[in-house]
């Protein structure tokens, strides 16, 4: 599909609505851009907040940086997540080392393990007021067929030398009691987090922005040409308000990659979702509320992610099957569009269903006013045919870099990722990154797919 810019009358998520008086929310919003930067970062959600943050960390000028946003900061992926920092613990070995090889799938899992720990200590360390909590989860097997697919990728990954310490099985009424979903047939616990992802990006700008970075919002990055005049930076960069002249620039948009780098057309496609925050009864509310975090698989293309926020709202990540024609208006999670304006009503009732489950309801007793679903939002993540991030140099265009498609799993990936990403800019090799060696931004990999192997993985 034609790739594009963010579509600008966006949906607003449960942490947007919540941090409205953010004073950079809408940062030079009519100002003209400046005629050069050293480093221009395009995009402000925590991939591009963190590079910032590392490159001063490392010893970079913040005012030689420059953020350009084509919304209001912090208005992709970061924004509209479901709050959760949860790694995979075991379940999605089997795919990665199809298609990667065990070693590299097993690099992979750990890696995210890595990022859970970065974050708390990130968080720790600064201080930082994005509503953290170190938890636990749990994937929740609600059919044979998921029972018997994850003791099979446990059994697997285990084989390939995985760490599995951190993991906890139950069966039968073990799993049922520990998860209070009362249908679980078996359970698998392990660490996670839930945190205000809104908060926590911009906790970083703020930050970088403090220490002289520059941050331009509503200001899309339309194109990126080389500079014809070798006394200037490498790059031109034109937005809706100037050109910029960069030496080095540093795609950290996702799913919006493709719009300034084609060649990644077929290869980072955008995929909907869609959240639901729920305002609990008495059921899952007071000392009673959910403490942990879930998913609740029925089988591969069905399932719900469950977040429990410290203040007792539970978020719900709805499901549903990809449409059969995602570009004719169809709001299905899933579909493979950029359009987040909307949201599928038939998905929401789904997840109000799911909830009421999980609340134990049977919905004949009318809520109160303002309990059960408080709001509802779409959001659009990036996805690769091989379900892995690029990271790194751009081949071709020396001097772009990149730091996107991170397939729905974002937070348990880019504060790995973007250290590593500003290693490389800073010279130093991939080997000191300490990411798995699959992530690595190489044509080879792009090409690797054919259009009928993309179609079979998207």
């Amino acid at each position: 599909m034609k790739a594009s810019l963010p579509f600008a009358n966006s949906t607003l998520s449960i942490w947007h609505r919540t941090t409205r008086s953010f004073p950079y929310l809408h940062a030079n919003r009519s100002i003209n851009v400046p005629p050069s930067t050293k480093y221009l970062i395009i995009g402000s959600g925590i991939s591009g907040a963190l590079t910032a943050y590392e490159l001063i960390r490392t010893g970079v000028r913040g005012e030689d940086i420059l953020i350009l946003e084509a919304r209001e900061a912090v208005s992709g992926a970061t924004g509209r997540n479901a709050g959760h920092i949860r790694p995979d613990a075991f379940r999605g070995f089997p795919g990665y080392a199809a298609v990667h090889g065990p070693e590299q799938a097993r690099k992979i899992l750990e890696n995210e393990r890595v990022v859970l720990e970065r974050v708390r200590e990130f968080v720790t360390a600064n201080d930082v007021d994005c509503d953290f909590k170190y938890t636990n989860t749990f994937e929740v097997c609600l059919s044979e067929d998921i029972v018997n697919g994850s003791a099979k990728a446990l059994a697997e990954y285990e084989a390939a030398g995985g760490d599995i310490s951190h993991i906890s099985v139950f069966e039968g009424q073990d799993a049922k009691e520990r998860t209070r979903v009362r249908n679980a047939l078996s359970a698998y616990e392990s660490p996670a987090a839930s945190n205000h992802p809104g908060k926590l990006c911009q906790w970083i700008l703020s930050d970088v922005v403090s220490k002289g970075v520059k941050l331009w919002t509503h200001c899309p990055a339309i194109q990126v040409d080389k500079s014809p005049n070798s006394t200037e930076g490498r790059w031109n960069v034109y937005t809706s308000r100037g050109t910029i002249n960069a030496e080095t620039v540093i795609h950290c948009t996702n799913a919006y990659a493709a719009y300034l780098v084609p060649e990644l057309s077929q290869f980072i496609r955008p995929r909907r979702i869609q959240g639901h925050a729920f305002i609990p009864r008495l059921s899952l509310s007071g000392s009673d509320s959910l403490q942990h975090t879930m998913a609740l698989r029925y089988g591969s293309e069905h399932f719900f992610s469950v977040n429990s926020l410290l203040n007792g709202t539970i978020l719900l990540g709805g499901s549903g099957t990809r449409t059969s024609s995602p570009d004719k208006g169809d709001l299905s999670i899933n579909a493979a569009t950029f359009d987040d304006t909307g949201y599928s009503k038939h998905i929401a009732e789904n997840s109000t269903r799911e909830f009421c489950e999980l609340s134990q309801d049977p919905g004949t007793e009318p809520l109160r006013h303002g309990e059960g679903l408080d709001h509802v939002w779409t959001g659009i993540i990036g996805v690769t045919p091989d379900k892995i991030p690029l990271v790194g140099s751009i081949e071709g265009l020396e001097g772009q870099w990149i730091c996107a498609g991170f397939n729905g799993h974002g937070m348990a990936g880019i504060f790995t990722c973007a250290p590593g990403l500003v290693k490389l800019i800073n010279g130093q090799s991939w080997d000191e990154t300490g990411l798995p060696e699959c992530f690595q931004y190489s044509k080879e990999r792009i090409d690797k797919f054919t259009e009928s192997q993309i179609k079979s993985f998207l």
